[in-house]
């Protein structure tokens, strides 16, 4: 069995310890706040070590894959630091605050031969691996567009949480769920290079952006339209495709942001209304445990479509120049 430590249990670790896929379990867990190490730990049968450091954590007997699921300031050091154990890697998105953090993490991983994956796990919802295949058909023509929006309306004292400090978390709203629009982006559709961004605080007094609005140029052709925002007070999740031949709409993820959806347009040859089908996953999220998965089968040397340290460095590039290039940004300097 691969033993997993997971670093950081708040949410996000939470839901990867009770998402252990066939052939990995939780050994080891550590928190900067020790009680909530302990629920975890019980809340996985009791098993599972309770460690008073990451190092501690990551130096337990029969830990094979670190999970690491903290503030965005400790992901890239800590994934370092278990690299350089030798252990393999999940880091959380968007894995870094700046993509040179990861770089030298990357290097590091390449001369030790150990796996790092990064948790997008937008890519495993069934919607989405969906409309991979049908993207990916040969007959869909050039892509025109993507059209994607993705958010949500924070809560009462927003502006004072962590994210809400850059020195923690590197970025605001970009860096929470723009940073997935961009790896769905190129996920779909390949590689790209910003155009445009437009960051404000519309609404949260905070020093980071609560909307980013960013165009992206697809480097084999088309154009991205993102908008992520922290001022979306009905949860939003929508993702459009669209070709010549037709378009792909994705529409919510489960839960709050409504019904998992596909629909698929394909055009006629005398166009006119589209020929159109829709299949809907009412069920939870699987998408934890799906990435789980795939993380534990690159380690035994399978293919699989999770994002790799090189997909989050690359989105991680956008969003450093989308943060260097937007004029309205919170925090730059006034133009003249």
């Amino acid at each position: 069995m691969l033993g997993v430590a997971v670093i950081g249990c708040g949410l996000i670790g939470t839901k990867r310890a009770l998402a252990m896929p066939p052939g990995a379990g939780l050994v080891a867990v550590h928190d900067v706040r020790p009680e909530r190490a302990r629920e975890l730990a019980a809340r996985c049968g009791g098993q599972a070590r309770v460690c008073e450091s990451a190092a501690e954590a990551m130096a337990v007997d029969g830990v094979g894959l670190v999970v690491i699921a903290t503030v965005h300031r400790d992901l890239a050091p800590l994934a370092a630091a278990a690299v350089d154990q030798a252990r393999h890697v999940l880091i959380e998105k968007p894995g870094a605050c700046r993509p040179d953090e990861l770089e030298a993490v990357r290097r590091s991983a390449e001369q030790r031969g150990v796996i790092v994956r990064v948790g997008f796990n937008h890519r495993f919802h069934p919607a989405l691996m969906q409309a991979r295949d049908v993207v990916g058909e040969p007959d869909r023509g050039p892509l025109l567009y993507v059209r994607a929006r993705y958010g949500h309306g924070g809560r009462p004292g927003y502006d004072r949480e962590w994210r809400a400090d850059p020195a923690i978390s590197g970025g605001g709203e970009l860096m929470d769920q723009g940073i997935h629009l961009i790896d769905l982006t190129r996920y779909l559709v390949g590689d790209v290079d910003l155009a445009f961004a437009e960051l404000t605080s519309a609404f949260w007094s905070m020093p980071v952006e609560d909307n980013a609005f960013v165009c992206l140029r697809v480097r084999g052709g088309g154009t991205a339209w993102l908008h992520a925002s922290w001022t979306e007070w009905k949860n939003l999740f929508s993702f459009e495709v669209a070709h010549s031949a037709g378009k792909v709409e994705i529409s919510g993820l489960g839960g709050s942001y409504g019904v998992e959806r596909l629909t698929r347009y394909d055009m006629r040859p005398q166009m006119g209304p589209p020929d159109t089908r829709s299949w809907e996953w009412p069920r939870g999220d699987d998408s934890w445990a799906a990435e789980l998965d795939d993380v534990v089968g690159a380690i035994d040397g399978r293919p699989g479509r999770g994002a790799t340290i090189n997909d989050a460095i690359a989105a991680l590039t956008v969003i450093q120049a989308a943060y260097r290039s937007s004029p309205t940004r919170p925090g730059a300097p006034a133009a003249t």
